[in-house]
């Protein structure tokens, strides 16, 4: 059995003006997308060859704004992780598979990654996350929290090592008694 013709969706190049210059129309794609939220060159590349812009268009349209300066993978990277890494608490390991997956030059990822994120806030994002967690589970098992608690972090894209070690010092640190004040 055949399969319908698929229609193309509106506001594709091919209904606009016949006349209409393919890179100033690639242009004003962009730009509109870029009005909505900071996105990648990949991204945008994307987003037009979906609306049917010859690449050639796009590349030009794409290098012009560029040269603008309304793309910059590298500052989208670094806004990215520093969103990313402060709100959601993900790990180093998820935001380069994030920036990669958004067509960010994996050597613009290592430099945002090396400044952005080192251990030490890694692990400091983590304890955060735990912290948070734990306030909401009491009176669950200490097993049963140190596996809920593992998990979140598994999730995060944490190190089952790291992982574990932050679950265990706040944990310990929650069951310690309150010192006495001289």
């Amino acid at each position: 059995m055949a399969r319908p013709a698929r229609e193309a969706p509106p506001g594709l190049l091919t209904d606009r003006d016949p006349d209409a210059d393919p890179v100033e129309v690639a242009k004003q794609i962009v730009l509109r997308q870029l009005s909505h939220s900071p996105k990648t060159r990949q991204q945008l590349a994307e987003v037009l060859a979906k609306r049917d812009v010859p690449e050639w268009a796009a590349e030009r349209a794409l290098d012009r704004v560029t040269e603008l300066g309304y793309i910059n993978d590298e500052a989208f990277a670094r806004a990215w992780v520093e969103s990313r890494h402060r709100t959601k608490g993900l790990s180093e390991r998820v935001l380069r598979r994030e920036l990669l997956d958004r067509g960010v030059d994996r050597a613009c990822v290592d430099v945002v990654l090396t400044e952005g994120v080192d251990r030490d806030s890694e692990r400091a994002a983590a304890t955060e996350l735990v912290e948070k967690k734990l306030r909401s589970m009491s009176g669950v098992d200490r097993d049963v929290a140190i596996r809920r608690l593992v998990g979140l972090l598994g999730r995060k894209g944490y190190p089952s090592g790291m992982a574990f070690g932050v679950v265990r010092d706040v944990l310990d640190r929650e069951s310690e008694p309150p010192h006495p004040r001289p």
